[in-house]
């Protein structure tokens, strides 16, 4: 083997045993991911809090106000999905009848995928995925409240674990420091301009779909601003699923079309003209390893991997941008404000 062999194929099997290993370890590590993107978030109202309480009760302000938003959140949210669930039910028979329609005329205009779609496909799985969506929303209690604990444990660490840094007689420790800033900083910036494209989306799809004289136009609204947290699909998801509920309402492919055509073009221009202005070169990450972050760790673990896969690149990067070793991969996947923000 050769001495360039010699050095990519270990790099390659590393790779590849780094990706395993997260893969299967992900119900360890997939709360301990959530919980360090939230401590980033609210340790600058921990730090200015512990400033003026001992630092519990400033901890406990802090829990109660990260509990009560996941409350209201979570509690909106299952509702809006539970109404248009229901909703779907008793729309059933007419998703069973336009479906039967679609089949027989794809059918007569000789596609062979109509009978394939005939033996494997049922209307019924749109409000089965549906139902599924609702039931992981409420089983994702479990999961919040280990996260919870990671946070309120995690918060009492921080400064510790700071002090302990910089208590380090290698050159490092600052370089250590100095990325743990910097990636809390640009998750908390992507964190706000998330929040903010994504309430325009939902403001957008809920003026559409009250125009459009579509059901339930509040929780439409709500369900494209949460699924807009998910960069690409969660707007893609977004835009099918009321189409789908029009199409059964109206009864009319060219109304569901419409509908179709502006909630798409709502999310093009939100999601590709406004929100690139908005955030412009502050995250340092390029869209095409935005798009890439979010499909590895959809793959990896799953929904939470789609959400949590954007701000944990920023992290990596921010990193790799402290240490020589590694500066030419934030170089090489990010953008060049992120050196000089380091």
């Amino acid at each position: 083997m050769t001495e360039r062999g010699r050095v990519v194929v270990p790099g390659i099997l590393t790779v590849i045993a780094t990706v395993a290993a997260v893969y299967f370890s992900g119900v360890v590590l997939a709360p301990v991911a959530c919980a360090l993107f939230i401590i980033a978030v609210l340790w600058p109202i921990q730090s200015r809090l512990q400033a003026r309480l001992h630092r519990v009760f400033a901890l406990a302000i802090v829990a109660a106000l990260l509990f009560g938003t996941f409350v209201v959140f979570m509690s909106v949210v299952t509702l809006s999905f539970g109404r248009i669930g229901r909703s779907l039910a008793m729309d059933a028979g007419q998703f069973q009848l336009l479906y039967n329609r679609l089949a027989e005329w794809l059918g007569g205009h000789g596609i062979a995928l109509a009978g394939f779609w005939a033996d494997n496909l049922d209307s019924r799985l749109l409000l089965r995925a549906l139902q599924g969506i609702s039931a992981r929303l409420n089983t994702m209690v479990s999961f919040w409240l280990v996260v919870l604990l990671y946070v309120i444990l995690g918060l009492l660490e921080v400064s510790d674990l700071g002090a302990r840094i910089r208590r380090l007689t290698d050159d490092n420790a600052a370089r250590i420091i100095s990325g743990f800033e910097l990636a809390a900083s640009r998750i908390r910036r992507y964190l706000l301009i998330r929040t903010i494209m994504s309430a325009a989306t939902g403001i957008a799809v809920w003026a559409l779909a009250t125009a459009f004289g579509l059901r339930f136009a509040a929780e439409w609204g709500i369900v494209a601003f949460t699924l807009n947290y998910i960069p690409f699909i969660g707007p893609a998801f977004a835009t099918i699923l009321p189409t789908c509920y029009a199409l059964a309402q109206f009864q009319s492919p060219q109304s569901a079309l419409i509908v179709f055509a502006c909630l798409s073009t709502a999310q093009f221009i939100i999601g590709s003209y406004i929100e690139p202005r908005v955030a412009g070169n502050t995250l340092g990450i390029s869209p095409s390893l935005v798009l890439f972050s979010v499909f590895l760790w959809t793959f990896l673990w799953g929904i939470f991997g789609a959400f949590i896969g954007v701000p944990i690149t920023i992290a990596v990067l921010s990193f790799c941008a402290q240490f020589a070793s590694t500066r030419w991969l934030a170089e090489l996947l990010g953008k060049e404000t992120i050196m000089d923000d380091a």
